[in-house]
């Protein structure tokens, strides 16, 4: 599961008059997962 090194990194590009595109990387499924496990949605059980 290795990614491009570029794709991790932060970046923004400056296209003029104060507008930038700015990628990042994308979040790990295993991350998202965790994350949806600890932080049910809210108001589901109601």
């Amino acid at each position: 599961m290795m990614e491009m090194a570029d794709e991790k990194l932060y970046k923004a590009e400056y296209q003029g008059s104060g507008t930038f595109i700015i990628s990042k990387p994308k979040r790990k499924s295993r991350k998202i997962r965790q994350s949806k496990l600890k932080n049910p949605q809210r108001g589901a059980r109601k």
